[in-house]
Order: C-alpha cells, then structure tokens, then sequence
C-alpha cells in the first residue's frame, strides 16, 4: 500500500476538496489525483465519485475511512514505539475527551492517577465534542471520557454517572434558595445557553420540547467555561451538571434543580486495537472514585 495515497485520502475527506488536500499537502492536484488514482487501481475498489472535479466519497470510501486512519495513526505512532522500546520506559498513558468535563471530574482523576502512580507519565487531549470523533478514529489514545452517547458508532462505552441537568446561578441571586426552577421562574433572568450542537443543550430542548415549552435565550456560546463566566458575573443563568462544576467555585455558585428533570450521561470508551496500557485499570478506578465524590 502507498501511504501517499492513504494520507491523500484521508486528507480529502477531511478537507473536503481534492484542492485543499492537495495544498495540505504540498502536491500538485494532477499528483494527488494521480496518488487517489493508484490506491483505487490497487484494490480494483472506486473511493470517489468525480463529477466536475469535485470529490465525493462512495460508499466503499466511508467505510474504509477509519481503518485508513487506523493505519496512519499506527505509522505515525512507530517512532514513539522505538523510544519506548529503547528506553524500556511504560509510555504515556493517552486520555482524550471534551472540555466541559475538565476541572469538575476528569482534573480530579488525574490528580489522583499522579499521586497512585508515580513516575507514569501523561497524555491528555482535549477536543469540543463536534470534533471528538474525529479523533475518536484517529485512535491515538487509550482511554476516552465523553458525554453519552458518543458521537461515533459502534464502539463499547462504559457508563459512569447520570448526573441531573441543573440551574446554575450566583449564590446571591434571589432564586438560588428555591428547591427548585422551571421556565415561568426564569422568563426573566438572561439564559446563557450553550450552542446547539452540544449535547447538553440538545437534551434540555428536547425535554423541554415535549412538554410545548421553550426558553429564550439571550446569549449563545460554545464553551461551558465562558457560560460559567457570564454567570459569575451575575448576568444570567445556565443549564448544567455538577460533573461540570469546579469545586473552587462552589463558594460562588449554587447548583439548584431544573423541571422538566433532565439527566446526561458519561461514561468512558477504550482503544479498540493494540495492547491495553498496563495502568489503564488504575486510571478507570480514579474516574469512578472521581464521579463518586462529585454526586
């Protein structure tokens, strides 16, 4: 096999032109089409539709996607193994997942793995979750942390906690007393809400969809981190959970339960090629005892 032409395919998937890859890559676009051409040729197997120039995949191109990102990552991955090998060193354990479960639960995990294990090292990754299946089929990682379900198929996931989708407020905030909030008591306080391809905010429409309500919202962000930072200044409100909370801020904030009730899901997820890392039992027990002490 002509890994050029492997990276060439890979590159116009993700690109989404033969032009871009082409120029991702530094080749002619007669060169990368000559390389698309030879990988076809060799495995008597069309990749892509033509038409106008334009590359579309076929059905035999998607699905030999991830195993052609398999490869790469495997070669890619061959000069750490020979530093490892030589260095008779445990390689760095490879943890990817989202940013949103950062300082509530996966900082409190690895704190814990570091102080178990000394002297394994880490590698830690973190992708918004649009992009996490991406590199969920890179498969240049051992263990994954991701909100359920998982933006990919077919692959085994390990639940961990079910957390309650809850109203974030400042604890000065007249409303944070209440047992607990629904529409009516927010229609006027500001909603900060997450984007709508996050999978928080996907849920809370949903729930709210089925009983006919909605909620207005005033500003739209990407990042829990800059909701959180709206809503620390006191100007408006957000939906999480506790997994996402950092515990330094609890003096800040209070957590109060959201109607409809409305729960998300964690879980983990393993590298389904190659050996499993000899402190992967470890790290998975310090995720649970994390999501333990958080709920």
């Amino acid at each position: 096999m002509n890994l050029k032409s492997l990276q060439v395919f890979v590159s116009v998937l993700e690109e989404g032109t033969l032009v871009k890859a082409a120029a991702k890559m530094n080749l002619s676009q007669s060169a990368a089409s000559r390389l698309i051409q030879i990988l076809e040729d060799e495995y008597q197997t069309k990749l892509f539709f033509r038409d106008n120039k334009r590359l579309t995949a076929t059905r035999a191109g998607e699905m030999f996607y991830p195993e052609a990102l398999r490869i790469l990552s495997s070669v890619k991955a061959i000069p750490a193994l020979f530093d490892q090998i030589n260095s008779e060193a445990v390689a760095p354990l490879r943890i990817i997942c989202h940013p949103r479960l950062i300082n509530g639960f996966i900082l409190p995990a690895i704190i814990s793995f570091i102080k178990d294990a000394p002297g394994v090292k880490l590698k830690l990754e973190v992708h918004p979750r649009r992009y996490l299946g991406q590199r969920i089929l890179h498969d240049s990682y051992d263990i994954g942390v991701s909100n359920l379900p998982l933006p990919v198929e077919n692959f085994e996931v390990h639940a961990i906690s079910k957390s309650e989708i809850q109203v974030l407020l400042p604890k000065s905030h007249p409303l944070a007393t209440r047992a607990s909030l629904n529409v009516d008591d927010l229609r006027e306080v500001p909603y900060i809400a997450l984007d709508e391809t996050t999978l928080l905010r996907q849920l809370t429409d949903l729930e709210l969809a089925k009983s006919g309500r909605s909620i207005a919202t005033a500003h739209e962000v990407s990042s829990a981190s800059v909701a959180l930072g709206i809503v620390r200044s006191g100007l408006g409100f957000m939906l999480t959970d506790r997994l996402m909370l950092d515990p330094q801020l609890c003096e800040e904030v209070v957590l109060v339960p959201w109607k409809p009730v409305t729960y998300i899901q964690v879980g983990y997820f393993l590298n389904k090629f190659g050996k499993p890392h000899p402190f992967l039992d470890l790290f998975k027990q310090c995720l649970i005892n994390a999501s333990v002490e958080v709920s």
